[in-house]
């Protein structure tokens, strides 16, 4: 007799479409229902009807985390008191994970019923993911630092589109860096002051560095050497068409004002991180260099902490893991990071990592002796090893609530 009803419900933005499976694989059929309230019901109704004809004593229900158009669903199904006799189970899969399953049935067609299948076959198999579940303490944090992730990564790709744009007006600026930092203050303003590489090569000395100081905030060292190196850059740059000046200094100038706009929504969203977080008691704070924002986004992913065995439980859970590259007696040197966990709580993580790094004696040394040893990427590899250390701290300060006490310098924590 079956144990187990498995249902896989392929979700979408208006119409859900779900299978029934049993751990014996015996097919009891399917439904469409639209993915409103009113709808779930139909989708309880008919699981609880299933579960009783057939004596099944538990459910679960297998969703893709498509957007935010299962969760709702996913919610209900947890909430829902017609199946609590049958202890419900409710899972979100990462659709990588559904698409690599799938290919183990080559023959199957692409369709939304044969979706809502491949789901309920692999809840049915085992080795599952954590199951959703619902925790109010954390969900608004978990809002926000997601948010903050999302911005974060906008404005990633907007400074590249604006790099990309600034190798066509003045190609040498990007590559020879006589500015450290293009985007920085200074670098702004120079690159909306100057139509053009010829114009920026013809400027007076003195004026350039006068117009270094001034928007620099007088924090060049010597602003006439960094005056020369823009000149000499401008001169040895491509020249762009005349036709193409205007439209080209058009788009950098409307990136950089989403470049700006992105900044400040990234600086609000990190206070009311920082607000929400108040009265929140959180031992990671007293890491230095983990403050209010990386500490929220660590804890709202992670959530109870109990729920994880080990450390390595929780590194496997944020894709700190790295994958065996071997064949025969050939072993890879190069062993590439998963990837395949939580982005947010990986993110995090390596954020506060690099940060941490700063200012405990410990993580530095374990970072610097991590990039000595790295054949390559090596700054890479080093700040995700040492995240992968600061797994193990994370892990023992949720679990037992104590601060960290380890040697530290003076932090100003994110």
């Amino acid at each position: 007799m079956a144990q187990r009803l498995c249902v896989g419900i392929d979700v979408a933005l208006k119409q859900n479409r779900a299978r029934f499976v049993d751990d014996t694989e015996a097919d009891h059929g399917r439904l469409a229902f639209a993915n409103d309230a009113g709808d779930a019901v139909s989708l309880v109704a008919q699981t609880c009807r299933l579960l009783t004809r057939h004596a099944i004593p538990h459910v679960r229900f297998g969703l893709e985390a498509t957007s935010f158009y299962g969760w709702h669903l996913a919610l209900y199904l947890t909430k829902a008191p017609e199946l609590e006799p049958f202890a419900p189970e409710v899972y979100l899969f990462n659709a990588r994970t559904i698409d690599a399953y799938k290919k183990t049935y080559p023959d199957l067609p692409k369709t939304d019923w044969v979706d809502a299948y491949v789901l309920a076959d692999r809840v049915r198999i085992g080795r599952l993911p954590r199951p959703f579940a619902y925790d109010d303490r954390y969900l608004p944090l978990q809002r926000l630092t997601r948010h903050r992730y999302f911005l974060v990564k906008q404005l990633v790709r907007h400074k590249n589109y604006f790099l990309g744009y600034l190798f066509l007006k003045c190609s040498r600026l990007v590559q020879a860096c006589p500015i450290s930092d293009p985007l920085g203050a200074a670098g702004r303003e120079l690159i909306l002051a100057y139509p053009s590489a010829e114009e920026l090569a013809a400027a007076s000395l003195d004026e350039l560095a006068r117009f270094l100081v001034d928007k620099s905030r007088n924090k060049f060292y010597n602003p006439y050497d960094v005056a020369k190196a823009l000149q000499a850059a401008a001169k040895h740059s491509y020249r762009l068409p005349e036709r193409l000046q205007d439209p080209v200094n058009r788009i950098l100038a409307s990136t950089l004002q989403i470049i700006r706009d992105l900044e400040r929504e990234i600086r609000q969203t990190s206070r009311a991180i920082e607000r929400e977080m108040h009265g929140v008691t959180c031992p990671l704070l007293s890491v230095p260099g983990i403050g209010p924002v990386f500490g929220a986004g660590i804890l709202a992913e992670i959530g109870d902490v109990r729920n994880f065995p080990n450390d390595d439980a929780v590194a496997k859970f944020a894709g700190l893991t790295w994958r065996e590259h071997a064949s025969g007696e050939f072993e890879g040197e190069d062993k590439p990071l998963s990837r395949t966990g939580n982005p947010y709580l990986r993110y995090y993580l390596v954020e506060a990592a690099n940060s941490v790094r700063r200012y405990a004696p410990e993580y530095q040394a374990f970072c610097e002796r991590k990039f000595r040893e790295a054949t390559r990427h090596h700054h890479k590899r080093a700040i995700v090893l040492t995240a992968r250390k600061l797994v193990r701290l994370v892990y023992a300060l949720l679990r037992t609530g104590q601060a960290y006490t380890g040697t530290r310098k003076e932090a100003r924590s994110a």
